[in-house]
């Protein structure tokens, strides 16, 4: 997708995301059906896009914030967790692959300095410390900059670690293709708006949250997960990040298998609100893959109707049937 500069077409939507053209983020936005056809703007960083949409400058951004090889993505949690008026409206997964470029008539014996971003770099260690033991690492703002780094001759680096879609836009030397240290690995992609009502329940929905613990004191965390564990959903994430307020203080990002509108769902941020200092809700919206959510019948939305409409009679002194 060609960028657009936002004045020629003022009534399209802006959509923020860590450029430049040809990154991992690009690919999952080009999944959006409604971001096509619309303004793409690259950021060069999480806080960058998730402030465009605050302050209104785009009206979403899609971010990374987790991958199956080095977990989350820090950056990203961390800034949901502190920034306000965000709500994820979507998630989106996208196969990572990557190639080693360099500048044309390069080799991979003449590699000693490898650009690329941390969690890039992650997924391709095992890789490079097999075929280039002692390779040092120079940290890049995003899987595309690693090589435009080289190519503007503003790195210091010999290679760069780039997603395979690098070679179609610049001359650059294939070093080596699939460094990939796993051929299943998979980045997940949120995009993520001001705060909207959530979309209706499709069945087969994800709700994020992050959750403070109210004092550090023995059981806290399982107190914490009895919310779920009680009302039958299932947890596909769970980390731990530090509050920074002092050492040893905790909040955790909760991906939850359900939906809002679920009352196993409600009922369980009911209990979390009475339990935590600090609740934000992030978002609850259609999972990438479309699974179904399979749970007992015994945490149906009936069977919690029928308990509160049996409360509602107690109360009201109606006879037991």
């Amino acid at each position: 997708m060609t960028t657009v500069s936002s004045d020629v077409f003022p009534t399209r939507r802006i959509y923020s995301f860590l450029g430049p053209a040809g990154t991992f983020t690009e690919a999952a936005l080009a999944q959006v059906p409604e971001a096509r056809g619309q303004v793409w703007k690259p950021v060069n960083n999480v806080g960058e896009a998730l402030s465009d949409v605050v302050e209104g400058r785009s009206d979403a951004a899609m971010i990374a914030i987790e991958n199956s090889v080095d977990g989350g993505v820090s950056t990203a949690q961390d800034a949901l967790a502190t920034m306000p008026g965000l709500r994820i409206v979507g998630e989106y997964l996208v196969p990572v692959d990557f190639v080693l470029v360099a500048k044309p008539g390069a080799t991979l014996a003449d590699v000693k300095l490898v650009a690329a971003h941390p969690v890039a770099y992650a997924q391709c260690l095992r890789w490079l410390s097999r075929e280039m033991p002692e390779h040092a690492h120079l940290p890049a703002a995003s899987n595309v900059a690693s090589a435009m780094g080289i190519i503007d001759g503003t790195s210091d680096a010999d290679a760069a670690i780039a997603p395979p879609g690098i070679l179609e836009h610049h001359d650059l030397e294939l070093l080596a293709e699939h460094i990939g240290d796993n051929v299943n690995a998979v980045t997940r992609f949120v995009l993520v708006a001001r705060t909207v009502a959530p979309p209706t329940p499709t069945g087969a929905d994800k709700t994020s949250l992050i959750v403070e613990l109210p004092t550090e004191y023995s059981g806290a965390l399982m107190e914490m997960l009895e919310q779920f564990a009680t009302r039958g959903i299932n947890l596909s994430l769970l980390a731990s990040r530090p509050i920074g307020d002092a050492l040893g203080r905790y909040r955790f990002v909760v991906d939850a298998d359900g939906h809002i509108a679920d009352e196993r769902m409600a009922d369980a941020l009911l209990g979390l609100r009475r339990f935590s200092p600090q609740v934000i809700f992030l978002g609850s919206y259609p999972r990438a893959d479309r699974a179904i959510i399979r749970y007992s019948d015994r945490y149906s939305d009936e069977v919690f109707v029928e308990a509160r409409d049996w409360l509602r009679g107690l109360l009201s002194g109606e006879p037991e049937s």
